[in-house]
């Protein structure tokens, strides 16, 4: 009688066990990536900025060779179009880091609110629309309501 009673237990816990360890059917959503991120107004601010920094460039490097062209002496031309290809590798390079770290935090931004929103509707996994052949809910519309 024991035995019977603790091979009912143990098969009662063997069941619960099994019961709890079962897998749910995950809900998956899927958002049209590049949707996304062209309709997001701070990538909108940060491609704007970056037209307006490679302006300044542009309108660096033409006085820079103005300059190096008004130098009648070899020497100094040589030495002033040395300077101001330092001047502009630091402001490239100054440039660059700036929008990368711009753009990270648009990314981690985007990525943040489509995470969120997924929650809120209940998804456990959202994967890019690109990378799915086949199923999953589009919520690229819902989530541009609110990236913009």
């Amino acid at each position: 009688m024991k035995k019977i009673i603790t091979l009912s237990i143990i098969a009662l816990l063997a069941f619960t066990v099994s019961a709890n360890a079962a897998p749910t059917t995950p809900k998956i959503a899927v958002v049209d990536i590049q949707k996304v991120v062209a309709a997001s107004s701070q990538v909108k601010a940060l491609k704007n900025s970056q037209e307006a920094k490679n302006k300044e460039l542009a309108a660096f490097i033409k006085k820079a060779q103005a300059d190096v062209n008004k130098q009648t002496d070899a020497n100094k031309k040589k030495a002033l179009a040395a300077q101001y290809e330092k001047q502009l590798a630091a402001k490239r390079e100054a440039n660059a880091k700036d929008y990368a770290a711009k753009l990270k935090a648009a990314d981690a931004n985007i990525t943040a609110q489509i995470g969120k929103k997924a929650t809120e509707l209940g998804y456990n996994l959202v994967l890019p629309k690109s990378g799915v052949i086949y199923g999953g809910d589009d919520i690229t519309e819902t989530v541009l309501k609110v990236i913009k």
